[in-house]
């Protein structure tokens, strides 16, 4: 106990003298350096918060009556003797009792330790190498797989070989992208809960007016995956650089007219949207509310959007009526019913895929890309490709990897992708190269960034890594 308090001492003084440091003299490489450090003993400190959690939790466990440890010093249960302890939030407490008990070694009859449910997420967290995002969403998306997929010996195999990819990829990726991965190895290991899960997110959908106050009222609720999907769609189209404003007031309209001199020396008129985000996205729902319930009516209304909802399902899934699919813009994949229903209300487009997640090229000869196969751009690439960049399919260009000018490159999808409007122009203009390989697209790193150049694989598009990922299975 000695030696814990001591190293935990000079541990304290030691992170001390790192936060006290100026970073104001530091060199931008060096900078860098020291916020990956940083980070990695953030991550160290969190893996002992969340084992210090679990221990109190296990000590405060139902059970023990007046011997628990939280009700010998005041408190209900375990959560709450951890945030009055450590300070934190209810909700952050609880989350780290989750995660603890998850990756907790237990003890045998004879004292022995018993390994942790999730060994691999638990020996990386105790280095240092993942973070508690990470950690939280591998091992939630594996225990989810479990509770239908059952505890036969190959279904544990299975969801061990998939732990320990999401592990090695959490070592470098973020925890979004591991999230990504986290849910298409969840539906690969059990292809039949999602329909499950679709029944119970039906039952959560609300929606809940406020009261009026100051002349404003809130508005908050919970939207299904399909009706969220078309609204982010409808914000995206909105929102979109370059776009006409779009539900804009008058007195909104009227100040935000600006005359300027084009390149032709001539006088126009532009508007300038000065709204915030949060105000276009007001006006878009109200305007889309206000066509609605007029629509509602008997008068006929014509309502014309390019906002659209793309869902993503492999051909065999929805011949077989199993599996799952994919919606712009929400996370979890939803059921193959849920599917079916977005197929006989708008119909399907078939997008040829082969193994590694590359469509079939459309056609030759055009200059820019048809809408057609920007859809099929956006079913591979899942938006813009850029490492680290979350700007949907809607906000991108169509990019020829080989140049239709100077190299002479087809508009085909096998020579496209999607690059949003800032790292379009900045793959123009740096080092940074791009080529195609067996369809997909890949990032070729400038020299004094990676000596030997190594070549990236680019795109997030969940139906691809589900198909990769149904290869790994036993």
């Amino acid at each position: 106990m000695e030696a814990i308090r001591a190293t935990s001492a000079a541990a304290g003084e030691y992170l001390a003298r790192v936060a006290g440091a100026p970073l104001d003299g530091l060199t931008d490489e060096q900078l860098c350096a020291q916020t990956v450090e940083l980070e990695r003993l953030g991550r160290l400190l969190d893996a002992a918060r969340v084992s210090a959690a679990a221990e109190l939790a296990d000590r405060s466990r139902f059970g023990l009556g007046s011997d628990s440890l939280a009700f010998r010093l005041g408190h209900g249960k375990a959560a709450l003797l951890v945030e009055a302890l450590t300070r934190v939030s209810p909700r952050e407490a609880s989350r780290r009792i989750r995660l603890g008990a998850s990756i907790r070694s237990g003890r045998a009859i004879d004292g022995s330790l018993l390994p942790a449910d999730h060994a691999p997420v638990a020996a990386a967290m105790a280095a240092g190498s993942i973070g508690v995002d990470a950690a939280e969403i591998v091992v939630r998306c594996l225990d989810q797989a479990a509770q239908h997929a059952g505890m036969s010996l190959e279904a544990e195999e299975n969801r061990a070989v998939a732990e320990r990819a999401l592990v090695e990829m959490a070592e470098h990726a973020t925890a979004d992208e591991v999230g990504v991965q986290a849910r298409a190895w969840r539906e690969a290991l059990d292809p039949d809960g999602a329909e499950p899960r679709d029944e119970e997110v039906y039952r959560r959908r609300s929606l809940i007016l406020g009261r009026e106050s100051n002349g404003v009222r809130t508005i908050r609720g919970t939207l299904l995956p399909v009706d969220a999907a078309l609204l982010q769609s409808a914000f995206d189209e909105a929102e979109k650089p370059g776009n006409t404003p779009r539900f804009l007031a008058e007195d909104d309209e009227a100040r935000g007219v600006r005359t300027i001199i084009g390149d032709d020396g001539e006088e126009k008129t532009e508007i300038v949207d000065d709204r915030t985000r949060d105000q276009r996205r007001y006006d878009v729902f109200a305007g889309l509310m206000s066509v609605g319930v007029r629509a509602s009516g008997n008068a006929k209304v014509e309502t014309r959007s390019t906002a659209q909802v793309t869902a993503v399902v492999s051909l065999d899934d929805l011949e077989r009526g199993a599996g799952v699919g994919w919606l712009d813009g929400v996370e979890e994949p939803v059921s193959i019913a849920t599917i079916e229903q977005l197929v006989c209300s708008n119909g399907k487009s078939l997008v040829v895929m082969g193994e590694k997640g590359e469509p079939l090229y459309l056609y030759r000869g055009r200059r820019y890309f048809t809408e057609q196969q920007m859809q099929a751009l956006a079913v591979r690439d899942g938006g813009c490709v850029w490492p680290g960049c979350h700007s949907p399919a809607a906000w991108a260009d169509g990019h020829h990897v080989r140049e239709y000018e100077k190299d002479h490159g087809p508009t085909n999808i096998d020579n496209g992708v999607l690059l949003c409007p800032h790292h379009h122009r900045m793959l123009h203009h740096s080092d940074y190269e791009m080529k195609m390989v067996g369809g997909r697209p890949y990032l070729v790193p400038p020299a004094f960034i990676d000596r030997e150049r190594s070549p990236i694989l680019l795109g997030r598009s969940r139906i691809g890594v589900n198909l990769a990922l149904g290869r790994r299975l036993v």
